[in-house]
């Protein structure tokens, strides 16, 4: 970011191209509407142009960026005075759950990952909105419980209790999920 703030363009290339899967997935996740989404996504992309020469290194790039993502789905929110329900179709949930792992699994345990998958998503739908960000941004994000709770702009206390929240709704949802 340094980089790009001082007029590498190139820099802004490296860092859309590392972050833009995990910005966009968390903003789908949180809105639950592709379509806002992606305009949100747009508009935090922009945010970072508009803001670029003002950047200076107070924590990590993510924390900053997904503090811009945050902040831009705050402003969502009160716009529409509501949060949308997802509605993933089944083909849309099986992409989300797909990940390559370069083996054959058998039948059986293929069926059995894509349910455990598409049950995760529909948990982490139903997650409190915090609980399901904190989580977001740490497994879409990669960031730390210090640097969840800058984002948000929380108590790492809070950050953590949500995090361990959400966590055990997981796994009590996921229990006996074969």
């Amino acid at each position: 970011m340094l980089l790009y703030r001082d007029g590498d363009a190139g820099a802004f290339d490296a860092l859309y191209a590392r972050h833009k899967g995990g910005v966009y997935r968390y903003l789908l996740r949180q809105c639950r509407d592709a379509a806002a989404a992606e305009e949100l996504f747009q508009d935090v992309w922009m945010n970072l142009v508009r803001a670029r020469s003002t950047y200076s290194v107070q924590a990590r790039f993510a924390t900053y960026l997904y503090r811009l993502a945050h902040n831009r789905l705050i402003d969502h929110y009160r716009k529409n005075h509501h949060v949308a329900l997802v509605s993933f179709e089944e083909d849309a949930a099986a992409a989300l759950v797909e990940i390559p792992d370069g083996r054959e699994a058998p039948a059986d345990e293929a069926l059995d990952a894509r349910r455990r998958g598409a049950r995760l998503l529909e948990l982490v739908a139903e997650l409190p909105e915090a609980q399901r960000e904190a989580f977001l941004l740490q497994q879409e994000g990669g960031m730390t419980i210090a640097e969840i709770a800058h984002a948000t702009g929380v108590t790492r206390e809070t950050a953590k209790s949500r995090l361990r929240y959400a966590m055990s709704k997981l796994r009590e949802g996921l229990r006996g999920c074969r």
